[in-house]
């Protein structure tokens, strides 16, 4: 009799998705300027930064799914209902919105860097060309459901993986010296600035609020999630299983995408002047490995753009609907996010420094995202029996201290010009 897949297991498979969405906005232009820097000023030095960042990435996204999962509601939606006051809400309101504006920065401006160095197209026009794409892409997210949205996020992160990672073929780094990267270091405040702006580019808000959504959109009223008659909770604990799985398979290949960045550049421009822009690592790669991976680079930071920033304008609705009860069509909001990075770039500040700022403001928000997720996550009332165990919530309280730290460490670095 010839073997057959179980329908059990083939749905397990299908279970997977949203936390590879949500990844996305770990490969945003802003990772590729900070670990392209990082690599070319420092060598291997900050890989341990990369890696830690990751693995505190998998915690933090694991319980922004879990709440999503468990309560069928967003992050956004359970603080818009706990909090009582409406100028409280609209103060939240306003601070998460402008992580949303500066997320949309930093993505469309590097859309339209890399089409300016894939085409030659001026900055303006690239990005009105990566806004109008990014809108085609949220077409998809609103008329054909959250499955196939997540189909082309997963294409163009198949496209970015690629773009990111062929370079180390051609010239792989030093084992050796990779493996002394691990060691947690600095050299001086340079590589500590390069440290937080890379956690900083890692770990944004808009990715935690997304994220909730997300699991709630593809199992809020799922099979799944309901669980079979008579097993009480079965249905929640399997998709959970599933989410951990999902952001384990999602935070590897983000991780290892930006290691690569960094290995690339630590392997192939240490010394090389100009490295901290995106344009200048770009020449500089094509320079020292050619054409081909040059054309692959931008490439890749064209998908990052397109990608993420559709992923940010998602999140951007999901903050205005769950704390506002304003419900604004995605393709709307994209147009009216899209002013402020196109005023930005007709006025013709420098893209590097745009993306920097735009770094600086989402700083700001990863403390209002990320303690009322741990808070909200450890609670029986929120969570019931899934609320989180002490190890998992003192982890989340180490993690939530941590990155606060260090970022408040880059808004200090960056205002001292240290």
């Amino acid at each position: 009799m010839p073997k057959t897949t179980s329908p059990t297991r083939m749905r397990g498979v299908w279970l997977l998705g949203p936390a590879l969405v949500a990844g996305v906005a770990y490969l945003d232009p802003g990772n590729v300027a900070s670990n392209m820097s990082a690599g070319a000023e420092y060598g291997y030095l900050l890989v341990w930064v990369v890696v830690a960042g990751n693995v505190m990435a998998w915690l933090i996204q694991y319980l922004s799914a879990k709440l999503g999962v468990v309560t069928g509601r967003s992050l956004p939606e359970i603080l818009g209902e706990r909090m009582t006051g409406t100028w409280a809400r609209r103060g939240y309101w306003l601070q998460a919105e402008l992580v949303a504006v500066a997320t949309d920065l930093a993505e469309i401006i590097g859309g339209a860097v890399a089409l300016q160095l894939l085409f030659g197209i001026p900055l303006l026009l690239g990005g009105v060309i990566t806004g109008v794409v990014s809108m085609l892409l949220l077409a998809v997210q609103s008329r054909r459901g959250p499955r196939h949205f997540e189909f082309v996020v997963i294409g163009l992160m198949a496209v970015i993986t690629i773009g990111f990672v062929a370079g180390l073929f051609i010239a792989p780094p030093d084992p050796a010296a990779v493996a002394g990267g691990l060691l947690p270091r600095f050299a001086d405040s340079g590589s500590v600035l390069l440290a937080a702006s890379i956690l900083g580019a890692t770990i944004m808000p808009h990715a935690i609020y997304a994220h909730s959504a997300l699991a709630r959109d593809r199992f809020g009223d799922s099979p799944e999630r309901r669980g079979e008659p008579g097993a009480k909770g079965s249905g929640i604990r399997r998709l959970l299983t599933a989410t951990r799985w999902d952001v384990t398979i999602a935070m590897a290949v983000a991780g290892s995408v930006n290691l690569a960045m960094l290995l690339l550049a630590a392997a192939n421009l240490p010394g090389v002047e100009g490295t901290d822009t995106l344009e200048g690592a770009h020449a500089a790669l094509t320079a020292a490995l050619g054409p081909v991976i040059g054309v692959l680079f931008a490439v890749a930071l064209l998908a990052s753009g397109l990608a993420s920033t559709s992923v940010g304008a998602y999140a951007g609705a999901e903050i205005m609907h769950g704390l506002l009860s304003v419900r604004v069509p995605l393709i709307t909001r994209r147009l009216v996010t899209l002013i402020p990075a196109l005023a930005i770039l007709a006025i013709g500040i420098d893209p590097t420094f745009a993306l920097i700022l735009s770094q600086v403001v989402l700083s700001f928000g990863i403390p209002f995202a990320l303690i009322p997720l741990v808070a909200l996550t450890a609670q029986k009332k929120t969570l019931g029996e899934h609320a989180n165990r002490r190890a998992t919530t003192v982890l989340g309280i180490v993690c939530a201290v941590l990155l606060i730290a260090l970022n408040a460490m880059l808004l200090w670095l960056v205002a001292t010009g240290g």
